[in-house]
């Protein structure tokens, strides 16, 4: 089992900073969401954590520094789903799950038995048996999210890293994606850190958020402790309307609720503001 660590992580692009002095604790086998505002830098801190970009700061994985791992060691420790992976043309379901694989195929190797064999369990769990043969850009994206998923999955990383794992997808393939990917992380023993747009989701799924807006944590903590009305509002520029949990476990879902008629609402600075339509 793996935790992962961050500390004083920052990102800049064209000498501009987008994440700056992030600290964030994901102990193993939880579920941290990070949540926030557009732009606020979800993607761009997952992407520090793959050495997809550079950073300064801290990455640990089980205590490593991920600065001195290699290509090929990072990606059998973190497996990442990126919120528009790339899908090519052609390429049979089977195939694509098998570029998971990738991090422990030998160079100028071909895969192994072993390799084909963590393919077909990982297509029987989510249950794509019977779509191995179909081209991947057939499917529908309800099967494309499960597809992804499972090539993440045939990396046998311990921590996964979701960018949007639910971006355009109805609510119930939403519901259904997030609670596979709950089953998971409990049967496999998985540390999943997730980017989500959808606060309800995030509070309803995740045992902690990080809200980051403008590159920087505001608010670290329970669902009950970040999406307060006030927080969203401020953050967000949004009028919602946070309601307690009624299944028995607390867990707060946020309502948008619009502004009176004849006013608009204008965001000023971290507030936002009525004034007459």
């Amino acid at each position: 089992m793996r935790d992962l660590r961050l500390s004083d992580v920052s990102v800049a692009y064209n000498g501009r900073k987008v994440i700056d002095g992030v600290d964030i604790s994901v102990p193993a086998l939880s579920w941290v969401a990070l949540i926030g505002p557009n732009g606020a830098g979800k993607s761009t801190l997952l992407k520090a954590v793959t050495g997809l970009v550079d950073h300064t700061g801290t990455i640990e994985i089980g205590g490593r520094d991920s600065a001195g791992m290699s290509r090929r060691l990072l990606s059998q420790m973190v497996a990442f789903l990126p919120q528009r992976p790339v899908l090519p043309e052609g390429m049979t379901v089977a195939e694509y799950v098998a570029i998971g694989r990738t991090p422990y195929i030998p160079h100028w190797g071909t895969e192994s038995v072993e390799d084909r064999d963590v393919v077909v369990r990982v297509l029987t769990r989510l249950g794509l048996d019977d779509l191995g043969l179909r081209e991947i850009d057939t499917l529908s994206g309800g099967e494309t999210q499960r597809v992804v998923l499972a090539r993440a999955l045939a990396q046998e990383s311990q921590i996964l890293l979701l960018d949007e794992p639910t971006s355009a997808l109805d609510v119930g393939h939403q519901q259904q994606v997030l609670e596979l990917i709950d089953e998971l992380r409990l049967e496999q023993g998985l540390t999943v850190l997730a980017a989500v747009h959808d606060l309800t989701l995030a509070g309803q799924f995740a045992d902690r958020l990080v809200l980051l807006d403008h590159g920087e944590v505001v608010s670290d903590g329970s669902a009950e402790e970040v999406l307060t009305e006030a927080r969203i509002e401020r953050h967000y520029g949004a009028r919602v309307r946070v309601l307690a949990g009624d299944d028995g476990t607390g867990r707060p879902s946020v309502l948008p609720v619009r502004a009176p008629a004849g006013r608009k609402r204008v965001v000023v600075g971290d507030s936002s503001q009525e004034q007459p339509g």
